[in-house]
């Protein structure tokens, strides 16, 4: 697991059984708007969290996932320009994975967070198929580098 700050942790072993978001939601700050004159543009400054220096992000199983039947987990990391993560936006998917495979210390493929990671609100949805789960636990957020097995 990478070196997680509270306060950019968006799920802190965080027990799932259905669809749900984060427990926490991160708000990256609306962007600024430059003085008008003097040849500047006016409007705020658009914002991408994703471009430029890569910012590290980790979604991993942190307590091993049951369910009764073959239930799978799809993650996404969502932004949007509401609190409440209403009409939201994915940037992230890691498509459907089996129970079978949601064992402790199983990570989600993203390493960073995406292009279009552009609006002021980012949370991660944990969306349950075939279920509910009977069990499981999931940590998420920006870290400080990722452990890759080395």
């Amino acid at each position: 697991m990478g070196i997680l700050s509270a306060q950019q942790l968006l799920s802190d072993k965080q027990a799932v059984t259905t669809t749900t978001l984060s427990t926490n939601v991160l708000d990256l700050k609306a962007s600024g708007t430059p003085v008008s004159g003097g040849g500047l543009a006016n409007g705020p400054i658009p914002s991408d969290m994703g471009r430029g220096t890569p910012i590290d992000f980790l979604i991993q199983v942190t307590d091993d996932v049951t369910a009764a039947g073959g239930a799978s987990v799809t993650f996404t990391i969502e932004v949007s320009d509401n609190e409440n993560m209403s009409s939201s936006k994915v940037v992230y998917s890691s498509g459907a994975v089996p129970k079978a495979s949601l064992v402790a210390g199983y990570k989600t493929p993203v390493q960073v967070l995406p292009h279009q990671t552009d609006k002021r609100y980012l949370a991660v949805r944990y969306t349950v198929s075939s279920g509910p789960l009977t069990a499981g636990s999931f940590t998420a957020g920006i870290t400080m580098g990722n452990a890759n097995g080395w």
